[in-house]
């Protein structure tokens, strides 16, 4: 719980604050109002039973008038602007989690997306715990206010009479015990059943994503692919199913229990009423404070259960924030050399997570600036795997790779994918403008036209560029309005461009003219004899 709190106040500790002094008050305001229509039914009823004149009745009666509607309309107004409070700072809240996630994901290896674990635990933190702080931050306040506010009506009614108060506590247990029980058994439901979430939403991407469309259309997939889906949430609905039932019944009994509550202390009271040893203002405002009382209460059983709910739940974000990547930059890291001569991977033995075989067994390679070196192997062999090594993005089991002779984990992790890119089979297309697209290659520092346009030449995507309505300005793809869809051999052309534009000298290619036509591989060709004079360039390819 001090987790969530903790997010809570990191986020917007101005904004919560305002939640809970606004809460006070609204909490409070309509408890003032129980007394004021007790001392307005004790006075009209006084009147009627003195026949007093009307005028009279007014005249006594007013200023109680007043004050109720002015606290009335008080209530209203900070009503909404808690309502208001609300909404802003529970936007905030959503998007301050969803980028603690977005940022722990980006820091996390590679390797833990080979864990089908980690996309449970990453799921999870998605699905759930994104909106979950909100959810508390609720709970709290609503906590604050219940437990205010029936402070107030338990005075009330301890004066009149203990026995009431005791009944309407003894009265909220079974909802209370219902509410955990509920509570734990969603929490159970949701995390036995991640691995089904997350099937069922992978069968539903293929059948609503472009992505997948030509090949569920081409083989007719759709149907097939759409009766796993509803195969798996008949499933999971009938789990749930079972769970509701559980919850219907415990909830139908407590709310059983609550009403002969209900009754027993209406009786208990209309009793000094008929002796005359209550009045009838006091009686209205006695009930309505016990009514009030049981709905604080009910208020109070479901802020402490969504709390207890919301505990658990928020343990599935803290339990994804709390991973540690394994590739980090080394305390003493060493400076990254002004010029790279050499790139060699020295005796490497590396296993993705979970394989028991070894990928590359005791693999070397060396690449020299001022030549072409060529990886070339057959499907599987490991060439694209000895790229991400090459970035840290795996670090291998033995052997080291090394930049002019120094083992690239001496140096720090941003220098080195700085000065090292790759241009892999995967590449992505990115649907940003094309200006955005190849800036990419570097971020973090200001356009520079001359370079963009050696990019452009070398990697043949000025042809691309020239061909779109608003050149470089172009919105890329189809996914949002305005878009230009680019041909396989186009997108791969920009991503070569991409990579170019980065600078770094040491260039990894791999298979990058797969998409190509015949002059566009030629002009590439000829380009990396160009590249090679102040580049370490390593080009993957099949044979």
């Amino acid at each position: 719980m001090k987790k969530a709190i903790k997010i809570i106040w990191s986020c917007d500790p101005r904004g919560f604050l305002t939640k809970l002094l606004l809460t006070v008050f609204v909490s409070l305001l309509p408890l003032a109002n129980l007394y004021v229509l007790k001392v307005i039914v004790d006075t009209v009823s006084s009147g009627i039973t003195q026949s007093t004149s009307f005028s009279s009745v007014l005249h006594e009666v007013l200023p109680a008038v007043l004050f109720f509607c002015g606290v009335t309309l008080l209530g209203r107004v900070l009503g909404a602007l808690n309502n208001y409070n609300n909404e802003v700072l529970s936007q905030r809240l959503s998007d301050y989690v969803t980028t603690l996630i977005q940022d722990q994901s980006a820091r996390l290896d590679m390797s833990y997306y080979d864990d089908p674990s980690f996309h449970d635990t990453l799921h999870r933190a998605q699905q759930e715990a994104s909106f979950r702080p909100v959810r508390i931050m609720e709970n709290l306040v609503a906590l604050f206010g219940s437990l205010l506010s029936l402070a107030a009506v338990a005075s009330m009614l301890f004066f009149a009479s203990w026995k009431v108060v005791l009944v309407m506590l003894v009265a909220v247990v079974p909802s209370f015990c219902a509410r955990l029980y509920k509570s734990k058994s969603i929490y159970d439901f949701r995390r036995q059943t991640t691995q089904l979430q997350r099937r069922a939403s992978y069968y539903g991407a293929l059948l609503t994503s472009r992505l997948y469309a030509k090949e569920i259309r081409t083989y007719n997939l759709s149907q097939y692919i759409r009766d796993r889906y509803l195969n798996i949430r008949a499933s999971l609905l009938a789990k749930l199913k079972s769970i509701a039932h559980r919850l219907a019944l415990l909830d139908s009994l407590s709310a059983l229990i609550e009403a002969v509550a209900l009754a027993v202390v209406l009786l208990a009271l209309i009793a000094p009423v008929a002796a005359g040893a209550l009045t009838i203002g006091s009686f209205v405002m006695l009930f309505e404070a016990f009514r009030r009382g049981m709905g604080y209460l009910n208020s109070l059983v479901a802020a402490v259960g969504g709390l207890y709910e919301n505990r658990l739940f928020i343990n599935n974000l803290t339990e994804f924030l709390e991973m540690e990547p394994a590739i980090v930059s080394p305390d003493d890291s060493v400076s990254f050399p002004d010029r790279v001569e050499v790139l060699e991977f020295k005796n490497i033995s590396f296993a993705y997570p979970g394989m028991k075989a070894p990928f590359l067994n005791n693999f070397s390679f060396v690449a020299r600036r001022g030549e072409v070196a060529y990886l070339e192997g057959e499907n599987g062999f490991g060439k694209s795997t000895l790229l991400k090594l090459a970035l840290r993005l795996y670090d291998p089991q033995d052997g080291a790779v090394l930049i002019n002779g120094v083992d690239i984990r001496r140096y720090n992790l941003d220098d080195l994918r700085r000065n090292v890119s790759a241009l892999f089979q995967d590449y992505v297309n990115f649907y940003f403008t094309a200006r955005e697209d190849i800036d990419f290659g570097d971020i973090h520092s200001a356009s520079d036209a001359n370079r963009l346009a050696d990019a452009l030449l070398l990697s043949g995507a000025d042809k691309v560029v020239d061909s779109l309505s608003q050149g470089l300005d172009t919105q890329l793809g189809r996914q949002f309005s305005g878009g230009e869809e680019l041909s396989m051999g186009q997108w791969q052309r920009l991503a070569l461009a991409r990579q170019l534009y980065s600078g770094s000298p040491v260039l990894l290619f791999d298979e990058p003219t797969a998409w190509m036509d015949i002059s566009a591989r030629q002009r590439f060709e000829d380009s990396l004899h160009h590249l090679c004079r102040d580049h370490v360039v390593i080009v993957v390819r099949h044979v």
